[in-house]
């Protein structure tokens, strides 16, 4: 958490390679290995995932081919056999249904004329397929009504395991009702400045960051 323009999705972003940030120091270890020597494609077959603000548009690729070719390659990078169409589909089917999607969703062109909720809950299906061990989300609660933010944090939270991690940005406690943290990290100019549990976030709530800054 943290005001608008305090290095959340910067972050996030450096973490996952994205080509608008350029790394001049500093090392990000993720399970045992140094993330800034890896391409974007290597960090994502080592389990890394985001989910975006504003998930682009991909169009003339299904969903299901983009599904199904992304969970393909993590699978090839575990050392695992390829899943064939139909294999993939009964893979995918029970993640669809946590997300109370149509399968139609399937056949349309990714993010393609999809609106906001639909795009959160695609990236989340997306999370779903890939299985990551840490997986950041970006404001996924933003442009989501009631029904579909609870349908997005109960995925989410049933992908929840001993053995996966979920770093999540968010601006409200809202999100928090459903996802519940075990950690909560307020950021500032870049730096996390204050870390406590899920009641530093419902205090933000009530009283603002200037109320936080008071009481440090």
């Amino acid at each position: 958490m943290g005001k608008n323009g305090s290095g959340k999705s910067t972050f996030s972003k450096v973490l996952v390679g994205h080509p608008d940030y350029e790394v001049t120091g500093g090392t990000a270890v993720f399970k045992g290995e140094d993330l800034f020597e890896k391409e974007p494609e290597e960090r994502s077959h080592a389990g890394l995932f985001m989910s975006f603000q504003s998930p682009v548009e991909v169009p003339g690729v299904s969903n299901m081919d983009f599904l199904r070719m992304s969970c393909n390659a993590r699978r090839a990078a575990q050392g695992l056999p390829e899943l064939g169409p139909l294999e993939f589909y009964g893979f995918l089917s029970p993640k669809l249904s946590a997300l109370n999607m149509s399968p139609t969703f399937l056949d349309r062109n990714v993010n393609e004329g999809f609106s906001g909720g639909e795009k959160k809950r695609n990236e989340i299906l997306q999370l779903a397929v890939l299985e990551a061990d840490l997986a950041i989300l970006d404001e996924i609660d933003s442009g989501l009504d009631v029904d579909a933010l609870r349908d997005v944090a109960n995925a989410v939270n049933g992908l929840r395991k001993s053995t996966n991690a979920v770093l999540m940005i968010t601006h409200y406690q809202r999100l928090l009702d459903y996802i519940k943290p075990t950690f909560v990290h307020i950021m500032e100019k870049g730096q996390i400045v204050k870390t406590g549990d899920a009641l530093l976030a419902k205090q933000l709530e009530a009283g603002g960051y200037e109320a936080l800054s008071a009481g440090s």
